[in-house]
């Protein structure tokens, strides 16, 4: 996997060589991967990259993603093109907890851009910027199916719903004393109201 795969970004040959999934996150991988008839096994290619992106620092390094396609025995360029379509995977290093703000309609007209400039300040970052501690990044996102409870949030695979000020300061606090990697695998999610 090169330059006309990445564009800018350096491939390391050497580091993609030492990469490999842990003992429990390749059965998950090998998981993932017998739900799907053995022609059709690109179909694992979402939630392979989700344990990927877990499993390796919260992002998809170009050596990440071209071992996820050795894994899957599939192009690399085919990894590429659907970690770069998808705004839930990071094709940059982020934050341990990546705060994603539902910008879509409802969670707009109920004060969604006030929560992102909010958070802006609290943490003195842009959309689309890392603390620099390395502890939060600021994304915004579409619509991410909490029409009712708007405007919300999502960390890892923690819904924040009904946001106010005060309560982003309280997730902010948690998840700062947590001092964890939040990803779309976790399974000690907490969905709030």
């Amino acid at each position: 996997m090169g330059a006309q795969v990445h564009g800018t970004q350096h491939f390391d040959a050497k580091k993609r060589a030492e990469l490999k999934f842990s003992d429990a996150a390749m059965e998950t991988v090998k998981d993932i991967i017998s739900r799907y008839p053995e022609k059709h096994i690109k179909s694992a290619l979402l939630p392979v990259l989700h344990v990927a992106q877990a499993e390796f620092g919260g992002w998809l390094s170009p050596e990440t993603m071209d071992y996820v396609a050795s894994v899957l025995k599939i192009k690399p360029i085919e990894v590429f093109e659907v970690a770069s379509f998808y705004t839930m995977y990071n094709l940059k290093p982020v934050g341990k907890c990546t705060f994603e703000v539902c910008q879509t309609s409802s969670c707009w007209l109920n004060g969604a851009e006030d929560i992102v400039k909010y958070i802006e300040k609290k943490l003195n970052i842009k959309v689309g910027e890392t603390t620099k501690d390395g502890m939060f990044t600021l994304k915004t996102a579409e619509c991410l199916g909490s029409c009712g409870t708007a405007p919300m949030l999502q960390c890892g695979a923690s819904y924040h719903e009904n946001l106010t000020y005060d309560k982003v300061d309280k997730l902010i606090e948690k998840y700062k004393s947590e001092n964890k990697l939040r990803s779309y695998t976790d399974l000690d999610y907490n969905n709030t109201l």
